[in-house]
């Protein structure tokens, strides 16, 4: 799964990572320790222009009558996204794309106890998280934009921290993950083994309160 991920680069850095057209930002919010629930800024394409936005990570469908339902939404298995009334229609027309450099997964320790590890791409550069953006139209009639991210089977480094891993784009990727519904399901697939490293960080990361460069030091 993905339950946290780090942003932490330079707004520019983000505009020509994923060749924006426009970004629709109040302000820019990188974070140490991204958690659900949160607005995270996300990439999206029309009428051939790529814009970045805020969406609330946690998909909340259209027909859904609480908005609680989100916190059960935050990943969407690419193995069944086409299956789920849920995720259907957003895999075939509201895919996006939302920028990190970096996420964190959990190991048990000898004591039973999680441990947090951070995970990036061997060049420690941004990458893409593959989702889905959905709107909903709350009891005042405001509308919802939220989105969830897409997992899949972990590779082989990733599979002893954890089952499955989220589905991660990278620069050559992101134009045919826009491009239709086939172009998209040839990228729900992991990483190539070796493309990732990883190591352990401090328990604070457990806390979304907590968010701050000292969670990115190796424990």
């Amino acid at each position: 799964m993905c339950g946290r991920f780090t942003l932490i680069a330079e707004l520019e850095d983000v505009r020509k990572e994923f060749d924006l057209d426009k970004v629709k930002l109040d302000n820019w919010m990188s974070s140490y320790n991204v958690a659900p629930s949160q607005y995270v800024p996300a990439v999206i394409q029309s009428n051939g222009e790529k814009r970045m936005g805020y969406l609330r990570w946690g998909l909340i469908p259209p027909w859904a009558d609480d908005e609680k339902i989100g916190f059960k939404m935050i990943n969407a298995r690419s193995e069944t996204v086409e299956e789920k009334k849920s995720f259907r229609k957003p895999f075939e027309q509201q895919r996006c794309i939302i920028p990190a450099d970096s996420f964190y997964e959990w190991k048990k320790d000898e004591a039973g106890e999680k441990q947090p590890y951070r995970i990036q791409l061997k060049d420690q550069g941004l990458f893409g998280l593959a989702g889905l953006w959905e709107k909903w139209k709350n009891k005042d009639g405001e509308n919802v934009f939220t989105c969830t991210i897409l997992t899949t089977e972990a590779n082989e480094e990733m599979s002893d921290l954890h089952h499955r891993m989220p589905v991660i784009l990278q620069r050559n990727d992101y134009d045919a993950w826009f491009e239709g519904k086939e172009e998209a399901e040839i990228l729900l697939t992991p990483l190539p083994d070796g493309a990732l490293t990883m190591y352990p960080v401090s328990k604070r990361v457990n806390t979304p309160a907590n968010n701050d460069a000292a969670l990115l030091e190796e424990a």
